[in-house]
């Protein structure tokens, strides 16, 4: 192989060179840029809405053409499909061990929203849509995350009138200026810079902070303390609110059927049904609020569970609706059904399947 060797750093050599502006220009290669293509190359948008294009999109609209587009990775309801992405929900988990990153909850500029979809979506056909639909597509997802109304229309005039929730959350860096200073060579010690070394705090995650002696025995007592109370809890959770079985409709129960589509995504009914983004619903109506016990609800829902509140006609009305009016904290990003009639048919259908 080594007799080829020198070929191939000839080869090298020659496409480095004619690549070379100086190359290009005595040999003719290449030619200045038109103004028209540095403006299709040039689709930055900034923070301030520098660069927005004039173009407008409705919820209503950015629903079909998010449905026709993004849903295959990130849900019809922006809640995400398997690994890909989350882009509704996670409202006041930034500060959890495990906190769920979306536009609602994380991102500080709507221009990053718009931005990269203009720029790289959809997956494998980047820079097909218009601005109006990167605009239409832009407000349904900020209404998956209850920042807007149904009827809102995002345009590049209220584009800034927009506040993202986050939008305070991040800080300048200015740790050179602060920090950086603190460990240059005349100020660092990097040997004996204590005369003792003493363990002031125990990692609260990894079990990796050396023990004292009879530390390992106190923590087992501490252990067994906290486990004793969480059986005491267990045994003192009231019982869970009886099934009520309710005669339904079949005629509106099969129209129930059909709008339950959209609820597919996260939940499953039926023989064999499985807890998915959502918990089963089977024999959910009558059935205390948060009463699938392998599932796991947020707070506020487990909170309704254990002051007895059932699924009833209004409960499930008023829920269905808009959730997070109801239970700010639950994981559920579906924004809720816009028409009382598809309300109405969905709980005649949840009847069906809790007989």
């Amino acid at each position: 192989m080594s007799k080829f060797l020198p070929k191939l750093i000839a080869g090298t050599a020659l496409v480095a060179a004619l690549a070379a502006p100086a190359y290009a220009e005595k040999m003719g290669l290449g030619r200045v840029a038109l103004p028209d293509e540095i403006a299709a190359w040039d689709l930055d948008i900034g923070p301030q809405g520098q660069g927005l294009p004039i173009g407008s999109g409705s919820v209503e609209d950015g629903e079909m053409i998010f449905s026709d587009n993004c849903a295959a990775c990130h849900g019809e309801f922006a809640e995400g499909v398997d690994n890909w992405p989350k882009l509704a929900g996670g409202d006041g988990t930034l500060a959890d061990k495990d906190p769920l990153k979306t536009v609602g909850s994380y991102w500080p500029y709507l221009s990053t929203v718009f931005d990269y979809v203009r720029r790289s979506m959809p997956f494998g056909a980047a820079q097909t849509m218009s601005d109006d639909d990167v605009y239409a597509i832009t407000a349904y997802i900020l209404y998956s995350n209850y920042l807007v109304e149904d009827d809102f229309v995002l345009t590049n005039e209220n584009f800034m009138d927009v506040e993202m929730p986050n939008a305070d959350g991040f800080i300048l860096d200015d740790r050179a200026e602060t920090e950086l200073t603190i460990f240059t060579e005349a100020n660092a010690c990097y040997e004996n810079c204590k005369d003792t070394v003493e363990v002031t705090k125990r990692a609260a995650v990894l079990d990796v902070t050396p023990e004292e002696e009879g530390a390992g025995e106190a923590a087992a007592v501490e252990d067994a303390v906290v486990e004793e109370a969480a059986v005491e809890e267990v045994v003192a959770e009231p019982e869970a609110a009886p099934v009520v079985a309710a005669a339904f409709d079949a005629d509106l129960a099969a129209a129930g059927e059909k709008v339950f589509k959209k609820c597919k995504a996260c939940h499953q009914v039926g023989e064999g049904a499985q807890n998915k983004v959502g918990p089963v619903l089977n024999g959910v109506y009558g059935a205390a609020v948060a009463h699938v016990d392998d599932f796991k609800y947020s707070g506020d829902m487990q909170d309704a569970h254990d002051a007895g509140t059932v699924w009833d006609d209004a409960h499930l009305s008023e829920f269905l609706a808009k959730p997070k009016a109801v239970y700010k904290k639950t994981k559920m990003s579906f924004a809720g059904l816009k028409k009382d009639d598809d309300i109405k048919a969905v709980i005649e259908y949840l009847k069906s399947v809790s007989q």
